[in-house]
């Protein structure tokens, strides 16, 4: 490092001296780095996830700031310069070196978001405890995050002087400040805690299915402050959080995803039931949609002119019990009117 800083003219303004060295220095550090990542994608090939694949994805942006700002920073009472500017540049440098860390860190999340996802996916057909673990991840995330800027940013604050004096005075009025930020984040805090106390106690999770104002789909995402909900026709619903705490919803994956569904017939009153109930075990036995849990044709309710019966079947997950309604439908439907049509329902005249 010596031989290099001979190399620069002791005429040289010392801004032109200290850019020149902290460009030679970061050039060589990206090179060093460019090379060691190079070597280990070639060394591992895998083409599903590995932990080494997730590191490099995530972290290789970070360490282009971080790496170079370290040496920088190592090297520069080397420098040949003025001591008052040293300790300027050196100021600064911490500062850089904060927030590239803290970048550094919110980036080492999601490495471990990668492992998680990958180890409980949500591919799996009974997929519950996929769904807890998830949802808890991101609430954690969320949390870690905004505590790691917290942090960066006070330790950037307290470097100067003067913030640390007038730091010394706000003590004094945390007290008072407190409740009057309480009072006007009242309703921000309060979603925040509902939050909290959803990513624990999971009335929802991610990918739950939910029935919410009349809408049919499934959680896509979870914040610390609302939630989005996935409608079956693509359209989103958001909500704050602490709706998931008021008030009252359904929700068709709480436990398991198996679900019930039916399929009501009106039909004449001499209708022969145990033919339709023939044709409904046919039906469920050649169908790949049914579970083989439940599959049951009832009388239901006889009203005035006809008679009501209900198909109950069961299946997988609620799309495939939509799914498996709608097909039930249409080939009773067919069946009646192929092998029943006459006993459909009749509106009777008596004639006098």
């Amino acid at each position: 490092m010596k031989d290099l800083i001979t190399i620069v003219d002791n005429q040289w303004p010392q801004w032109v001296k200290i850019l020149m060295l902290c460009l030679f220095i970061t050039l060589i550090t990206l090179i060093f780095k460019w090379i060691l990542t190079f070597v280990i994608k070639k060394t591992n090939k895998e083409s599903d996830y590995s932990i080494i694949h997730s590191f490099l994805k995530h972290l290789s942006s970070p360490l282009n700031f971080l790496l170079p700002l370290f040496f920088i920073n190592a090297f520069l009472p080397y420098f040949e310069i003025d001591i008052a500017i040293v300790q300027g540049v050196r100021r600064w440098l911490d500062m850089l070196l904060v927030v590239s860390f803290a970048y550094l860190l919110i980036n080492m999340l999601k490495v471990l978001e990668d492992f998680v996802y990958h180890t409980y996916k949500l591919e799996k057909a009974d997929n519950l405890k996929e769904r807890k673990i998830r949802t808890q991840l991101q609430f954690v995330r969320k949390v870690a995050v905004s505590l790691v800027v917290i942090v960066a940013v006070s330790i950037i604050l307290l470097s100067f002087d003067g913030v640390r004096k007038i730091g010394a005075g706000l003590l004094t009025g945390v007290g008072i400040g407190g409740i009057i930020i309480g009072f006007a984040a009242q309703k921000s805090l309060g979603n925040f805690l509902a939050g909290l106390q959803i990513a624990f106690t999971q009335p929802i999770r991610i990918d739950d299915v939910l029935v919410v104002e009349g809408e049919w789909g499934r959680v896509e995402e979870i914040t610390l402050t609302y939630v989005v909900l996935n409608i079956w026709d693509q359209r989103r619903l958001i909500l704050p959080i602490n709706y998931f705490i008021e008030q009252p919803f359904q929700n068709w994956t709480r436990n398991t995803s198996e679900i019930l569904g039916t399929a009501f017939f009106y039909v004449d009153p001499t209708f022969s039931v145990d033919a339709l109930r023939a044709e409904l075990e046919r039906l469920l036995a050649n169908s790949s949609l049914w579970d083989q849990r439940v599959g049951i044709l009832q009388v239901t309710d006889i009203k005035e002119n006809v008679v009501e019966l209900r198909a109950l079947v069961s299946a997988r997950d609620s799309g495939e019990a939509f799914d498996l309604r709608c097909e039930v439908r249409e080939q009773l439907l067919t069946f009646i009117k192929a092998n029943a049509q006459h006993e459909l329902p009749k509106t009777r005249v008596l004639m006098q």
